[in-house]
């Protein structure tokens, strides 16, 4: 009796059914179309000119909160914090780089690098404490209780 060998098929969109790679570019295509809108008004937008104090903050605020998503999602587990993170942190890098083109004094303030190590340090650090926190907690809870022997 001839059996047929099992061939691997590899779907085409495998890594879209992790929850951390969709995450990530949800929460990329948020900061980077907050950040090219931040863009857009500050330079083409003249209305803006006067509350540019309030603009820049209120940007600031918006893309500091979409960036706080992956960490709140995966605090518990470091290795798709840095997955979810990096993912959205360079959709965001690469925004930045496609809006300097356009906007060539962007190059002045930050470098694409730049810009991409600003938030990949902060999701380092995040994911460390992350790790570090999950080990204490892990050695917690395998903490046995010394056995208890009767006197007899």
């Amino acid at each position: 009796m001839l059996v047929r060998p099992q061939i691997c098929r590899h779907e085409p969109y495998h890594a879209f059914r992790d929850s951390s790679v969709r995450i990530g570019l949800v929460v990329g295509a948020g900061l980077s179309i907050a950040l090219a809108a931040w863009i857009y008004l500050a330079n083409k937008v003249p209305i803006f000119d006067r509350l540019s104090t309030e603009r820049n903050i209120a940007a600031a605020a918006t893309i500091a909160a979409l960036a706080f998503i992956p960490i709140l999602r995966y605090f518990r587990e470091p290795g798709n914090l840095l997955v979810s993170s990096f993912i959205a942190w360079s959709l965001l890098s690469l925004t930045y780089r496609t809006l300097s083109i356009f906007f060539w004094t962007l190059q002045d303030w930050y470098t694409t690098f730049e810009v991409f190590m600003l938030g990949a340090v902060v999701y380092l650090i995040a994911a460390t404490i992350s790790w570090i926190g999950l080990c204490i907690w892990k050695a917690r809870a395998a903490h046995l209780d010394p056995p208890h022997h009767r006197v007899g």
